[in-house]
């Protein structure tokens, strides 16, 4: 008869890469791993490694079991979860987040995670929104908190907030006093994020809408870049408004009146269809709840 301890075994050989990693993620012996694949061996009456090879490498049959033990595990995981007190979950949950929600509200999200859920261990990663969907399909994250831009049926996506950005620069970059047509900012060199980030994306796309084709631009990757280049004078950028506020006080960053307005990005909790989880649909409506991006480093 099949154990869950079996599965455990294969499944976790095969997403660590080694028989010694899997048997400290169980808490066991590395002997006790073997034994228990072994056993699986002798159940099925066939070799699930090829034992020719120094890497732990599955065989054909060996690539059916671990599919099998994978979707049964992921099954038993979100039975135990149903009907379990919040305070009795223990889980690895890894949540995929952009810069700007690191900046600004993931604090107040994991807090409130720990609230609920004291036991789950929480292991945040912070990427481009591309990225981040790739971690995602190969199950390297349980959720991510991102732009919500790629329409894709392998997806559950539930909004969680909008982030609201405007174009500005350092105080006299762009002469003050009207208001300026987008066509009219692209003359500046404009700082814009890559389409590896959702917000890079979406702008992309909205600035191919309205007619205008920047020339002069300087691409980055990164938020915290853009914000320190704005900062320096090196051009105009997209930037969000409510959090930077305290810099446009300060005189640091001013805000510039364009004409069209740009439009807001929504932000959603995206996990995948066939990996259904109590747990993560929870986290996700904590998310909706907790979402804001009005404030840097939030607590």
């Amino acid at each position: 008869m099949v154990t869950f301890k079996q599965l455990e075994a294969i499944f976790w050989v095969v997403q660590l890469g080694g028989f010694s990693l899997a048997a400290n993620k169980l808490h066991t012996t590395q002997s006790a791993v073997s034994k228990r694949v072994q056993e699986l061996e002798a159940l099925f009456e066939t070799p699930l490694f090829d034992r020719s090879l120094r890497a732990a490498r599955l065989t054909e049959k060996g690539e059916e079991m671990y599919l099998l033990a994978k979707r049964l595990l992921e099954q038993r995981d979100a039975a135990v979860e149903q009907f379990q007190h919040p305070e009795v979950v223990e889980r690895h949950v890894r949540i995929g987040v952009t810069e700007l929600t690191a900046m600004t509200w993931l604090p107040r999200l994991i807090s409130a995670i720990q609230t609920k859920y004291p036991k789950v261990i929480l292991e945040p990663h912070v990427d481009a929104s591309a990225m981040l969907r790739d971690k995602l399909l190969a199950d390297e994250v349980d959720l991510v908190i991102m732009p919500d831009l790629f329409c894709d049926a392998r997806f559950f996506s539930k909004p969680v907030g909008d982030a609201e950005h405007t174009w500005m620069c350092k105080p006299g970059i762009v002469k003050r006093g009207r208001k300026l047509h987008m066509h009219e900012l692209a003359k500046h060199r404009l700082l814009m994020q890559d389409n590896r980030s959702g917000t890079g994306l979406l702008y992309d796309r909205w600035l191919r809408s309205v007619g205008v084709q920047a020339h002069n631009t300087l691409i980055s990757s990164s938020l915290v870049a853009l914000i320190g280049l704005t900062v320096s004078g090196m051009g105009v950028s997209y930037l969000p408004r409510k959090c930077l506020a305290p810099m446009v006080e300060s005189g640091a960053l001013e805000l510039l009146s364009v004409t069209p307005t740009l439009p807001l990005t929504t932000y959603a909790a995206i996990s995948k269809v066939d990996r259904p989880s109590n747990l993560i649909s929870s986290i996700a409506d904590l998310a909706q709840v907790h979402c804001d991006f009005g404030k840097i480093f939030q607590t």
